[in-house]
């Protein structure tokens, strides 16, 4: 009899976004949660089909987030999912009506996982980035290359996947321990220039 593998049973609800979501997604996929994502954002902003990092999906459901139908529906489905994915800017989800506040009244065991570039208070929370701006800041960017020399522009791989999609997976899986235990759920604000990684309900 085969073991289950480590994160069977586990329910993502994943919303469209770029790199950052999707890696954290699929490093929790590639360990059998099962990850939904609603459908209907702009074209731009979904991953693609055919992109590796959307691997081990579950399914799709289209939904128009910006309608009351929208918001109704997902908020129907939080109540019987573990743990929600997204990397709007701060503010986006609130104005939508589905914020860590009203999803947390209707599962308060919820993991509310946010990856953004610099959190979601503060002078920079609303600023665009790059991997690069992000380790930067963090003086990351300094110990890259040769003393003598500018810093070459690395790989988006430190501060994008290392900083936040990684920590953000890992945040999860802390923040679902925590939830089983205590019964109450978190917000887990993933970002490459940011304040604590975890905030305890």
């Amino acid at each position: 009899m085969s073991t289950p593998a480590p994160l069977a049973g586990l329910k993502v609800l994943e919303f469209d976004a770029i790199g950052l979501v999707p890696f954290c997604g699929m490093m929790l996929a590639d360990h059998d949660a099962q990850i939904t994502r609603p459908h209907g954002q702009p074209n731009g902003i979904d991953a693609g089909e055919e992109d590796m990092l959307l691997r081990g999906r579950a399914e799709q459901i289209p939904l128009d987030l910006k309608s009351k139908e929208g918001r109704v529906k997902i908020l129907n489905l939080v109540a019987d999912f573990d743990v929600l994915l997204e990397g709007h800017r701060p503010g986006v989800m609130e104005r939508l009506g589905i914020g860590p506040e009203e999803c947390h009244a209707v599962n308060p065991k919820l993991v509310y996982c946010r990856i953004t570039g610099y959190g979601q208070t503060g002078p920079l929370a609303i600023n665009p980035g790059h991997d690069i701006n992000y380790i930067a800041h963090t003086g990351a960017l300094h110990a890259i290359g040769a003393a003598d020399q500018p810093p070459p522009p690395p790989l988006s791989l430190i501060g994008d996947f290392g900083g936040r999609g990684l920590l953000g997976a890992f945040g999860v899986l802390a923040a679902v321990i925590s939830a089983h235990t205590t019964g109450k759920g978190s917000v887990v604000d993933a970002a490459m220039v940011m304040e604590p990684l975890c905030k305890w309900l």
